[in-house]
């Protein structure tokens, strides 16, 4: 894959623009017509909301598709689709992201759609209301009628850290939601839904001249407003292991999670990448040490994985990010065995290091998919987006393969060595219906 040029605008108001343009996008070997992709991120997630209203960050992410200034509700889901084209928004830790890939002769549709709701997105008692069920549904589905819901992103949180930022439900509480109201809305809106406080990305097949000159005529009135200063979420290491449970109704084994604090993906970028080696090493594929060692040879556990990032990938967040591994094991084995199978395996790394051969397999196959997602519009468009809002700097998507193939030995050992039992969290879950931990 050949990097596009990146070229950057700021608008009076504030917003950032980033342009990727690749004549290629959609053609070529696909033979589709050319596409263009188009991200709006705001810096605002779920640690930036207030005690009181957790799940309130991805609650206004489902009203940011309600309807807008000049668009009654679900306008934004027909004129999409109308032009071919897919969207979507989520919300993480540090930021929510809106997206859309249409067929680039629809470019300017897109942008009018994002600067629409920008400028004012239709909160109503209506729409809230409404949505407030929707993500209660939502819940209801992805957590708590399914087995393992919310392990380990939503449970593990509040062994590990002490915060109410970095501690709390991020999907929400329903007594929170319930809660919310209009001027709330407003408020969340007023504060960081502001063009100075988002980056606009735009990538595929476009003319950087013609797509400024869209990006002014339909974002350059969104009114200017104050951009809230972001609070450092930073707290102390933990100083022992700390321990928790949690029973499951639906789960059929009994599973455990740990976690460790990972340095600043942002002010320790080489020291994050050895630990996303690491991870790899331990636990990508069937030739990794985890799954080689506990599934194959003992069959300790029936899955097992180790990560960088909460939310499941890596640099998706600044700091305090988290380390952790997860395994489901059987009733008969017992939760200190496995934690003590992963122990000696980070022993081993700690004092002698990878191989040459396993840091090779990890690091080749990693960048492979970095490039492998980057060649998809949508993938790019969001990864720009979001390493331009964290990092500062969208061109380290395309450097990060050669960093990667930079981590040495001797990284992934130093890695491995501050993952500390003594400076942990380990999360236990146990069905219910068993105090021992056995399915009933």
């Amino acid at each position: 894959m050949v990097e596009p040029q990146l070229h950057r605008v700021t608008l009076p108001n504030g917003l950032r623009v980033v342009l990727a343009p690749d004549s290629a996008a959609g053609q070529a070997s696909s033979g589709q017509a050319p596409v263009v992709g188009v991200s709006v991120h705001y810096d605002v997630g779920f640690r930036s909301e207030p005690e009181g209203r957790t799940g309130f960050a991805h609650l206004f992410e489902h009203l940011m598709f309600q309807g807008s200034e000049s668009l009654e509700k679900l306008a934004h889901f027909r004129h999409v689709q109308g032009s071919g084209g897919v969207f979507n928004g989520s919300t993480h830790q540090d930021y929510t992201d809106y997206y859309q890939v249409l067929p680039s002769a629809a470019l300017e549709r897109a942008l009018f759609l994002e600067a629409d709701r920008m400028r004012a997105p239709k909160i109503t008692e209506e729409n809230l209301r409404n949505q407030v069920d929707v993500v209660k549904e939502e819940i209801r589905l992805n957590v708590l009628n399914r087995p393992y819901g919310g392990f380990p992103w939503i449970l593990l949180p509040p062994v590990l850290y002490s915060t109410f930022a970095n501690a709390h439900n991020g999907y929400g509480d329903f007594t929170d939601l319930e809660k919310a109201t209009v001027d709330d809305c407003a408020a969340f809106f007023d504060t960081f839904y502001s063009p100075g406080n988002a980056v606009l990305t735009v990538a595929g097949d476009l003319d950087v001249d013609r797509t400024i000159k869209l990006i002014e005529k339909h974002f350059g009135d969104v009114p200017a407003r104050d951009v809230p200063q972001r609070p450092s979420f930073g707290e102390p290491f933990p100083t022992s292991e700390v321990r928790g449970k949690h029973t499951d109704p639906h789960a059929p084994l009994p599973a455990v999670a740990l976690g460790y604090r990972l340095p600043d993906p942002v002010g320790e970028l080489d020291s994050y990448l050895a630990n996303v080696v690491l991870s790899a090493i331990l636990s990508d594929g069937d030739a990794s040490r985890l799954q080689q060692r506990l599934v194959h040879s003992e069959a300790l556990v029936v899955d097992v994985s180790a990560g960088t990032g909460l939310m499941g990938a890596p640099l998706d967040a600044r700091d305090p990010d988290t380390f952790t591994f997860t395994a489901i094991h059987t009733p008969d084995v017992g939760v200190d065995r496995v934690i003590g199978a992963i122990d000696e395996e980070l022993d081993k790394i700690a004092s002698e290091g990878p191989s040459e051969e396993e840091l090779h397999r990890v690091t080749a196959r990693w960048a492979a998919s970095l490039y492998r997602e980057h060649d998809r519009v949508i993938s790019r468009t969001l990864d720009l987006g979001s390493t331009e809002l964290l990092h500062g700097r969208a061109e380290l998507i395309s450097e990060l393969p050669s960093r990667i193939g930079q981590v040495r030995s001797q990284d992934v050992a130093a890695a491995a060595k501050a993952l500390r039992s003594d400076a942990r969290a380990v999360l236990e879950i146990e069905p219910a219906g068993d105090e021992n931990g056995g399915a009933a």
